[in-house]
């Protein structure tokens, strides 16, 4: 398995898949590589995939303390230069997402182009989950299976949690491969919380796409749309019916969305 470590010391576990032009994908919270299992397969027919735990998840290190956006940008920045290449398109899935524009304003030479799912540009202007949503996040006590199919409520859309529920476990199959400690989940809930790039992203020129589910209730859809209008040239698709977890409720959706996207900006008409 290879490895490598990021600027301030911590072990970063990665893994490539396909051939291609190089897509970085970073994962949410208190997930790992392990989450994008509905998307390798897809996406490494014709990209190099690059897929990493995060800091405080999976293999990778499990630093004491909060985490930051920034330590984080700089994990994933780590792992490209450890795959050999100086940029990349990079894909972010919630708090990979807030990780992803990170990585977009710290490095911007390094960035092909930016595709952020299920995010929010954070700060004052974002659009806030509910309390309850919210109470509902930072509650354990019991075995994480428990929790997740617990929390299922605000994670799936209606479709997937009344007439596929086979999906929830299969996410939890994935999920439970290497279960993410205590002590990895809050330092990126910490990093989540202190996430703000509102002013920044007009400063943003990679081609960019956002995808947001318009059924999202841990982070609500308006924030997509925020981040549209905020990106100049952000395309923005809204997918009905469809929540948090995209890839699992509406993954044929994502697919068509984020492969045509990237043919468009990956191979330019001339």
């Amino acid at each position: 398995m290879p490895y490598t470590t990021s600027s301030d010391g911590v072990r970063i576990h990665y893994e490539v898949h396909g051939s291609g032009d190089s897509v970085l994908l970073i994962m949410g919270l208190g997930s790992n590589a392990y989450g994008w299992y509905r998307t390798i397969p897809w996406l490494s027919e014709r990209y190099e995939a690059i897929a990493f735990d995060n800091r405080g998840t999976g293999r990778s290190g499990v630093p004491e303390g909060a985490y930051s956006i920034a330590q984080m940008a700089a994990d994933a920045a780590a792992v490209l230069d450890a795959a050999g290449h100086d940029s990349a398109h990079v894909v972010g899935a919630s708090l990979g997402g807030m990780i992803a524009q990170r990585f977009a304003l710290l490095y911007p030479q390094r960035l092909r182009s930016l595709v952020l799912v299920c995010t929010t540009p954070g700060g004052p202007h974002a659009v806030r989950t509910s309390d309850e949503v919210m109470a509902a996040l930072v509650q354990g006590g019991e075995d994480p299976s428990t929790v997740y199919r617990r929390n299922a409520w605000f994670l799936y859309g209606d479709d997937t949690r009344t007439n596929h529920p086979e999906r929830i476990e299969e996410d939890i199959e994935y999920r439970s491969k290497i279960p993410t400690s205590p002590t990895g989940y809050f330092g990126q809930i910490q990093a989540a919380m202190s996430h703000d790039t509102w002013d920044e992203l007009p400063s943003l020129t990679a081609p960019t796409l956002v995808v947001h589910g318009d059924a999202d209730l841990l982070v609500p859809t308006g924030n997509g749309t925020l981040l549209a209008k905020c990106i100049p040239g952000a395309e923005l698709v809204l997918v009905p019916g469809a929540g948090h977890m995209l890839q699992t409720d509406a993954g044929n959706v994502v697919c068509h969305a984020v492969s045509g996207f990237l043919a468009r900006v990956a191979q330019p008409q001339r």
